[in-house]
């Protein structure tokens, strides 16, 4: 069994793109989309845990009813999508967390950092998110890249501290990495977003089930935008920008399809279930 987590997120949360958007109008669009994700997942009788940011919960309440209406959870990813290590970030978070358990009934029990902003700057998260009463979370990239990742991070489930990288009996935060696998016998990202976009199928699907050889879940992410790229605005960016955002942007939701109906995915919470059952 592997784990999907979607991060819902508008088509201005993107680090690559809120850097172009001063002074723009960012009128919500994506939430649009939830009934055409949510089809996806009853299709194939999958299960996710989306990550939501709560200011688009904010927009759009009737969201958070029909995911858990379909059966799938509701995780956290800050009320604006803003990065942990962000200047004054760790004195606002905790209004953040209050604000959004009162917004979702306190059924948040697992958090997502945007842009997999966990590292050792922003290790206090993770003391924050058990004081609040979190059970899990999926930030860690266990291998390096430009923008994040450790390449000496575990790949299985692990209990986490703010010491990151150790699995620690006495962490009260279970920590699911992101998944990884291998391209030209290099070690890369396979867990999705960009890298579904950008790689072979036949990589992403080999590394899921090197996984499932291990009996790991292969932890899964997607982004609400690359699902509903039609409500993905194109705007002027650098070269490179353009092509980590939006580069094969409109074959995600058939690929996304293709896995599901060739592997199991279920969400955190039911998983953790499974495994102590």
């Amino acid at each position: 069994m592997n784990i999907l987590g979607i991060d819902f997120e508008d088509w201005f949360h993107p680090q690559l793109v809120q850097k172009y958007l001063d002074g723009k109008n960012r009128e919500p669009k994506v939430a649009k989309g939830i009934d055409k994700i949510l089809d996806l997942l009853r299709i194939n009788d999958s299960y996710a845990t989306f990550f939501v940011v709560g200011e688009t919960l904010r927009h759009t309440p009737e969201i958070m009813d029909k995911i858990i209406e379909n059966g799938h959870e509701v995780g956290f990813h800050t009320m604006h999508h803003t990065r942990l290590d962000s200047p004054g970030f760790k004195e606002r978070f905790p209004d953040e967390l209050k604000k959004f358990a009162e917004m979702t009934g306190n059924r948040s029990k697992g958090f997502r950092a945007p842009t997999f902003s966990l590292n050792h700057q922003s290790s206090w998260v993770i003391d924050t998110l058990a004081d609040h009463g979190y059970v899990y979370d999926s930030s860690i990239m266990p291998v390096k890249t430009g923008m994040y990742g450790f390449s000496e991070a575990e790949t299985k489930p692990y209990k986490i501290t703010k010491k990151l990288l150790q699995d620690d009996p006495s962490g009260k935060i279970l920590e699911f990495p992101l998944s990884i696998g291998k391209f030209l016998g290099k070690k890369i990202p396979t867990a999705g977003g960009f890298y579904l976009r950008l790689l072979p199928m036949n990589t992403i699907k080999k590394s899921i089930k090197e996984y499932e050889r291990k009996n790991i879940p292969a932890s899964f992410y997607i982004h609400s935008w690359e699902l509903t790229p039609e409500y993905m605005p194109r705007i002027p960016m650098s070269f490179k920008d353009k092509f980590i955002t939006y580069h094969n942007i409109e074959k995600t939701f058939d690929r996304i399809d293709q896995l599901l109906k060739n592997f199991d995915f279920t969400s955190f919470t039911r998983y953790i279930a499974v495994m102590k059952s």
